[in-house]
């Protein structure tokens, strides 16, 4: 039996080893996307494609791309896995993500016999989907590009020209599509060479009860956490504005997460049937936000593996909004960002004093495309703004900050944005009264104005505008999200999920939510309240009608008279 002080020295290395996948991936990467956003995911899985280390980008992508790891084995099987081989994946239904959220993965071999993974997945930009950069209408799956169901893009180390071909010529930006994907051909091999020299210094055998006992230990971990939790059964609803084709429907989700002493249960049997339009999650989505929501309650101090998921169980039905099967479109994926939050909802009936309010709610992303008028090429930039984050009883919500979903991500800086397209940042930064007030209170979104310098296309995501971000306990809901075309003139509109054609000179504008707030407004120090005011957070007016608190506007002094008869009004009325 290996001692725990090995475990430990090789639990490390590993997770050096996923970061080193990471930092050469963004390394060689073309698309902004990924070596600026880091819209990626990346671990390191044992021989039956459990996720023993991974490195910070988009959460959801570790539990998805163990499925993703799993689909393939099962599909290809062990035996016709060998040295060399590196598999694409982006099937939705195997891979769990949109047809441009690919999956490349390796097998790792030591001493003859397979051992471990390595997996990488990113955001391409184009296989030849139906509309350029991002899909909000499909109907079925056929409309959503090509697929590639775990094929070998290397065999035994040689590269498969035929399928790389496939790729090229089926690509509205071939040179960076398959650039990218050679970057996560060499992140994999980064972690396939750095697993090997692990596995040649204590032996295959060691290695591999290493792995196990990683694994074990972090069950171990999240069953002491879950012991600790208050016991009971909880049932939330929320909602995503639209499916993309019934635009002035929104779409019901239902969650009931059940805590006994041996099990987490997040049902998700109640949640609306399949929807028309490409919002349907594949079940390894919905999965991987399940184990997101269940990771933060319970080990969010410790490194992923997949141990800290046994005590996790996830209903779904087949053919629904939570379990896309063929042919449903998935392409825009979003309720699964939403399903995090909608499982803290209903944990915050029962243990309102342990996980926070809901943040702005969504990924509120701006993605721009057009042909340079200099150089004739097709580009494609895109960004997602932050938003605010929940109050909680320990204190206030993150001001701007990115979305639960995305721990490991970042803008894209303004600089870059303005150097790689024709775009013109005009303003960024918080915009005030958006949180929502409590005795904590959330965060504030951000508000950020694009201009457009050549004629281009833009895509808004935004699947939270219709409704406000919930609050704990006496807090006030935050403001929601919104996104506004052309303002100023004639032609201004506000909108949540849209695909627009902007003339040069013409601008949109991306105002992201504010956090729910918790507690009771009332019960807010003053002084916090007036240094929010100072701050430019929340304005005079808000300070007076949210928390009864009046501040002077030139000052920022709080006039305590005042504010106490005005406390004293609102608490008898």
């Amino acid at each position: 039996m290996v001692d725990s002080i090995t475990v430990e020295v090789i639990r490390h290395s590993l997770l050096a080893s996923a970061q080193e996948m990471a930092q050469n991936l963004c390394r060689t990467a073309y698309n902004t996307v990924v070596y600026e956003i880091h819209d990626y995911g990346i671990g390191l899985h044992d021989a039956e494609g459990n996720v023993v280390a991974d490195t910070p980008g988009i959460a959801i992508f570790t539990g998805a791309n163990d499925f993703g790891v799993q689909k393939c084995i099962e599909f290809l099987g062990k035996e016709n896995l060998h040295p060399g081989d590196v598999i694409l994946l982006n099937y939705p239904y195997w891979s769990c993500a949109h047809t441009l959220d690919a999956l490349v993965l390796a097998p790792i071999f030591a001493e003859d016999r397979l051992v471990a993974f390595s997996s990488c997945r990113v955001h391409l930009l184009d296989l030849k989907q139906k509309d350029a950069g991002y899909v909000l209408d499909s109907t079925d799956m056929s409309q959503e590009g090509i697929f590639f169901p775990a094929v070998k893009i290397y065999q035994r180390g040689k590269m498969n020209d035929d399928l790389f071909n496939i790729v090229k010529f089926n690509s509205r930006m071939p040179e960076r599509t398959v650039g990218d994907i050679q970057a996560q051909v060499s992140a994999c091999q980064t972690g396939e060479r750095r697993v090997q020299e692990i596995a040649k210094k204590y032996g295959a055998d060691v290695l591999t009860e290493a792995l196990a006992e990683i694994i074990d230990h972090g069950e171990r971990l999240s069953r002491t956490a879950l012991a600790k939790l208050p016991k009971g059964s909880w049932t939330a609803v929320d909602y995503c504005d639209t499916d993309g084709i019934d635009l002035d429907e929104k779409i019901r989700m239902e969650v009931t997460v059940t805590v006994t002493d041996e099990k987490m249960i997040v049902d998700w049997t109640a949640t609306d049937k399949a929807a028309n339009g490409p919002i349907n999650l594949p079940r390894g989505m919905t999965l991987a936000a399940t184990m997101l929501a269940f990771k933060a309650l319970t080990t969010p101090d410790s490194s992923v593996n997949a141990g800290n998921f046994r005590a996790l169980e996830v209903l779904t039905k087949p053919g629904s909004l939570m379990e896309a099967v063929p042919p449903m479109p998935t392409f825009t994926i979003w309720p699964g960002l939403h399903a995090v939050e909608i499982i803290t909802k209903a944990l915050a009936q029962g243990m309102s004093d342990t996980v926070p309010a809901c943040s702005g709610g969504d990924v509120c992303t701006v993605m721009a495309l057009g042909v340079s008028a200099g150089s004739g090429q097709a580009w494609i930039e895109a960004t997602n703004d932050a938003v605010g984050y929940g109050a909680h009883a320990e204190g206030d919500g993150a001001d701007g900050i990115m979305h639960l979903s995305e721990p490991g991500c970042r803008n894209n800086p303004v600089e870059v944005l303005e150097t790689k397209a024709p775009l013109l940042i005009e303003s960024y930064g918080y915009r005030a009264d958006t949180a929502g007030a409590g005795k904590h209170r959330g965060g504030v979104g951000v508000q950020r104005t694009y201009k457009f310098l050549e004629p281009a296309s833009a895509i808004v995501i935004n699947y939270k505008t219709k409704t406000q971000p919930w609050s704990i306990g006496e807090g006030l809901p935050g403001a929601p999200n919104s996104v506004l075309l052309r303002p100023d003139t004639d032609q201004e509109q506000r909108v949540g999920v849209s695909y627009n054609h902007f003339q040069a000179g013409e601008r949109l504008v991306n105002l992201t939510g504010g956090g729910g707030g918790w507690g009771n407004p009332f019960e807010r120090d003053p002084a916090k309240v007036a240094t929010d005011v100072e701050m430019g957070l929340v304005s005079v007016e808000r300070a007076a009608s949210d928390y009864g608190v009046v501040v002077d506007g030139c000052s920022f002094e709080v006039d305590e008279a005042a504010t106490q008869k005005l406390r004293t009004s609102r608490l008898s009325a």
